[in-house]
């Protein structure tokens, strides 16, 4: 029996959050202040009307003739309203125990329906507003014994069922399947029983949906917070990969300017033409390294860590969703053919189609450029296979050594296209072009990526070659 009875009081307990720490408090403590006033204010107004009606119909008892005192009751029951948010459970405690008090001197007062109302709201502000809520079970306990107290005495004192039920002085007959008395006192507890625990359930169910809707939104900020983390992790993570690429930078042309140099310093003295040329390559080389080190240093001081905006979900790598860490050797243009290979190995099929001018062009394109092209590349496929329709797709490498289209010793592209549709619940946080974009602002290139008229998607790069020092 001990055991029930524990068992009992802590689901009663958990019904009523007494196991939580959680405080219901108004989001604007303002606009809730201003709203009760009102609200108040228009129980007042209500009330005092009922007044006078039941005075037209003479069911004020001895307060038949008397112009102050209920209205003076009707005020001291609405004017606390004004407060119910702010301590709800001292209003449903002094307005209950106005219920009782009025309900002896003043029963047509208390049972009015403007004043039902206001008791009702007091009573489900309390439980739907406490802060504290065992002492909240206290004070809804110390309620409904109030209210079988009040009927207790509406049945006891002064035969009060004989009164209710006299007609002409008569008792009526039994005429249905109770007794006159016992056909009241159920009816009589029924009322009340609906009336004081439908106030308790529908303010006790306010206060947890209340509660919901405050955890869910912390979970939304939780998520949001996570998500920005994530965000930023990904973009530190991309620049940290740039800052190895710089590293690349420097020993290639670092590289290429000390074997030039020690090819001009073997043939200067025999052949001018010949170091002239190596001289040349130094200087080009040196131009080269200057600039892209720049652009560079440029994307990785930039203080904005937001990324733009992108199809895909995932910072540009090696495919699996983190920088690359090997020393293996980066890949260049020419690697976009093999890739194409590798995502055709992976379900998706891909044709891949070389426009080179003059022949050879992809190979001369620079390392770093190349790299960036062939990175662009490979994100361009992973977000065909993770977010398109698509079973199939195209890639165009095009090298064009030629002055044209702005670029003063040509260009190098690529382009991926294909014809599905975007693949619902696959949108990714904006971060897969995020690496796209700033290699774009460190080459000085363009770029067109979105859905094509015709259908489908399209992600094309172009970016400047630098001057031939072959």
């Amino acid at each position: 029996m001990d055991g029930r009875w524990t068992a009992l009081v802590a689901r009663v307990q958990t019904y009523f959050g007494v196991d939580t720490d959680w405080e219901r408090v108004p989001a604007d403590r303002a606009h809730v202040r201003r709203v009760d006033a009102w609200l108040a204010l228009a129980f007042l107004v209500t009330g005092s009307l009922g007044v006078e009606l039941l005075r037209s119909i003479d069911a004020l008892g001895s307060f038949q003739d008397s112009w102050v005192w209920p209205h003076l009751v009707v005020l001291a029951g609405t004017v606390p309203l004004v407060w119910r948010r702010r301590w709800p459970l001292a209003v449903a405690a002094g307005l209950s125990l106005h219920f009782f008090a009025v309900g002896i001197v003043m029963p047509g007062v208390a049972a009015s329906v403007p004043m039902q109302v206001v008791y009702f709201v007091a009573i489900f502000t309390g439980v739907a507003w406490a802060r504290d809520r065992r002492l909240m079970i206290g004070v809804v306990v110390g309620i409904v014994l109030l209210m079988f107290g009040w009927l207790t005495w509406q049945f006891a004192v002064g035969s009060g069922i004989e009164q209710a039920l006299s007609h002409d002085g008569r008792m009526p007959q039994r005429q249905g399947l109770f007794g006159p008395a016992t056909a009241y006192v159920v009816y009589s507890l029924l009322i009340n029983a609906s009336y004081f625990g439908g106030a308790i359930v529908g303010g006790q169910a306010a206060w947890r949906s209340a509660l919901r809707r405050d955890r869910m939104a912390d979970q939304a900020r939780t998520i949001e917070n996570q998500a920005t983390s994530l965000r930023r992790q990904a973009v530190v993570e991309e620049r940290l990969r740039i800052a190895r690429e710089l590293h690349d930078v420097v020993a290639h042309h670092i590289s290429v300017i000390g074997i030039q140099a020690a090819a001009a310093r073997r043939v200067l003295r025999r052949d001018a033409d010949a170091a002239e040329g190596a001289l040349r390559s130094v200087e080009t080389s040196s131009r080269d390294a200057v600039a892209q080190m720049r652009g560079l240093l440029g994307t990785l001081r930039a203080d904005d860590t937001e990324p733009a905006g992108g199809p895909s979900g995932e910072p540009v790598g090696d495919g699996s969703g983190s920088p690359r860490r090997s020393r293996a050797p980066e890949p260049v243009l020419a690697d976009v053919p093999a890739l194409a290979e590798e995502a055709a190995a992976h379900g998706l099929d891909v044709r891949c189609h070389v426009v080179e001018d003059p022949a050879g062009a992809v190979t001369s394109v620079p390392a770093p450029l190349g790299l960036s092209l062939y990175r662009t590349a490979q994100e361009a496929l992973s977000n065909v296979r993770r977010h398109s329709t698509a079973s199939s797709a195209t890639v165009f490498v095009r090298v064009d050594r030629r002055p044209e289209h702005g670029f003063a010793h040509g260009y190098a592209e690529v382009e991926v296209l294909d014809a599905g549709r975007p693949r619902s619940g696959t949108s990714g946080t904006g971060l897969g072009l995020l690496g796209v974009r700033e290699r774009l602002a460190t080459h000085g290139g363009v770029s067109e990526i979105g859905p094509r008229v015709t259908g489908g998607y399209r992600v094309r790069v172009r970016m400047p070659l630098p001057e031939d020092a072959s």
